[in-house]
């Protein structure tokens, strides 16, 4: 389901800057989409961290098979070695049944997160091992599919940005975030689109 911001977000945002509008224009019919579940959009962000999107895909799928569903009941209860053997290190193992077991016992209560901001969101996930700041940004673009989140931390969005607006230099994150302003208030739809300037295969958490 299309987020009801989305074509106004992309008109103002081609409006306002030929970069981006060349972009949109080259991905037409194309916009953010949700796979609907909060536990396995956490999860995902948490198996993608450090990796390729294609490594993550490739060991969350042999985590998938493991837990038949990916889901806080079933994750709980999978013995660690055979999720190590999946692919997870160890780390992402305790990140893993931390936020199964916050989820399983109601210490996570995801339909709050709805009626909260941003920022709230943020300082309640990031109580869950292994979820800081970019992986909440995630979840609050991908699940929430919040209009104007901006991940300066992502790699994918440094690189996009320097590709297209710095001549391929590097930027700190305050410069990052200076140039982000400019996008205000769908920097969500302005980094789904850089993104997807470097890879024609959509981001999904």
């Amino acid at each position: 389901m299309k987020p009801s911001y989305w074509d106004e977000a992309a008109a103002h945002l081609a409006r306002r800057d030929k970069v981006l509008r060349r972009i949109i224009r080259a991905h037409p019919g194309a916009n953010l989409r949700t796979r609907g579940d909060a536990f396995q959009t956490l999860a995902r962000s948490i198996v993608g961290q450090q990796i390729s999107v294609k490594a993550a895909q490739a060991v969350w799928d042999r985590f998938e098979a493991l837990a038949g569903r990916v889901a806080p009941q079933h994750v709980v209860g999978l013995d660690d070695d055979a999720m190590r053997a999946a692919g997870l290190s160890r780390m992402k193992v305790a990140y893993l049944k931390d936020l199964a077991g916050r989820f399983h016992d109601g210490r996570l209560r995801p339909r709050r997160w709805s009626r909260m901001d941003d920022e709230a969101v943020i300082a309640d996930l990031v109580q869950v091992k292994g979820i800081g700041r970019w992986s909440v940004e995630m979840f609050l673009i991908f699940h929430l599919m919040r209009p104007d989140v901006f991940p300066v931390a992502d790699i994918g969005l440094q690189r996009a940005v320097e590709k297209h607006y710095n001549d391929g230099e590097r930027l700190d994150r305050a410069s990052l975030g200076e140039i982000g302003e400019a996008w205000a208030p769908f920097r969500t739809v302005a980094t789904w689109y850089l993104w997807r300037s470097l890879d024609p295969v959509p981001v999904e958490y």
